[in-house]
C-alpha cells in the first residue's frame, strides 16, 4: 500500500490516500473524522481508512482546518476539493469513480451529509455514523453550520446512517430522526440503525479503535460496518 499526503487549495487542509495497488480500478471512500473541530481522531480517520482498504476500496482522509483555523465553510471546501483530485486523478489512483463515496462521523458526518446533498456532489453513497445533523452543537464545537436535514433532494445519494439510543450528544430525535425523515419525504434510499447499546463516538466500535479511544468500544454496534457493507453490495451496488 502507498499512503501519501496531498495539499488542498483551502489553507490547512490536506488529503491522506491510502492507495492499494491493484489490478483494475477499485471502489472509493472519503472519510470525514470527528473530534469538535479540535482535532481529527485517529479512530475515525486513519484505522477507518486501513479497514476500507482490507475490504478492497481505495480509502482517502480529509484533514480539515480545526482549532484556531477551524471554520463549517473551509471544512466544506476541503472536502469538495478533496473529491476533485480524486475524481481528476482516478486513472492513477487506481478508482472508479462510479463507485466512489463518503464517509462520516459526528462532525464529520455533518460535513458528509453536505456534501452529498450538493447538486454537484461526486459521491454515489453516504455513510453516516452518529451524525451532527442540525446546528444544535454550533456553540460547543465554535462554528456556524448548516442544517442538512434541510438540504436533502431526491438527488441525494443513497444514505447508510447509524448510531446508539444512549448517544446524548446528538441524540436520536434531534438529529438521525430528522435526517431520515428528509430522506424519506424526498424517497432516498436509505437505511438506519439505531443500536440499542454503545454511544457516541466509539467509530468502529470494535478492538481496533477501541486501543486509542480510552478502551471504548461494543460488541453489538460494531456489526455497523459488516451491515455497511451488505448495504453498499446490495443496495448500492458497490462491492
Amino acid at each position: 500500500m502507498d499512503i501519501k499526503n496531498v495539499s488542498l487549495k483551502q489553507d490547512n487542509s490536506s488529503l491522506d490516500i491510502y492507495q492499494s495497488s491493484t489490478d483494475e480500478k477499485l471502489p472509493g471512500i472519503v472519510i470525514i473524522g470527528g473530534g469538535s473541530y479540535k482535532q481529527l481522531k485517529e479512530r475515525d480517520t486513519e484505522r477507518v481508512a486501513l479497514t476500507f482498504a482490507t475490504q478492497a476500496f481505495q480509502a482517502y482522509v480529509v484533514n480539515y482546518p480545526v482549532l484556531e483555523n477551524k471554520s463549517y465553510a473551509g471544512a466544506k471546501t476541503a472536502v469538495e476539493q478533496s473529491f476533485d483530485y480524486i475524481v481528476s486523478h482516478a486513472d492513477d489512483l487506481q478508482v472508479d469513480v462510479d463507485k466512489l463515496g463518503i464517509i462520516g462521523f459526528s462532525a464529520g458526518g455533518q460535513l458528509a451529509a453536505d456534501y452529498g446533498n450538493e447538486a454537484n456532489t461526486h459521491a454515489k453513497f453516504v455513510m453516516l455514523g452518529y451524525p451532527v445533523i442540525k446546528p444544535t452543537l454550533d456553540e460547543k464545537m465554535g462554528i456556524k453550520s448548516t442544517d442538512v436535514s434541510k438540504t436533502v433532494t431526491p438527488n441525494t445519494p443513497p444514505t447508510f446512517v447509524w448510531g446508539s439510543i444512549n448517544d446524548g450528544l446528538t441524540p436520536f430525535l434531534d438529529h438521525i430522526h430528522v435526517y431520515a425523515e428528509a430522506l424519506a419525504k424526498n424517497k432516498v434510499p436509505f437505511e438506519v440503525h439505531e443500536f440499542g447499546t454503545g454511544n457516541h463516538g466509539i467509530a468502529l466500535a470494535n478492538k481496533w479503535t477501541a486501543i486509542v479511544n480510552g478502551d471504548r468500544g461494543d460488541k453489538h454496534m460494531s456489526r455497523w460496518f459488516r451491515l455497511g457493507l451488505e448495504w453498499l453490495a446490495e443496495v448500492v451496488g458497490v462491492k
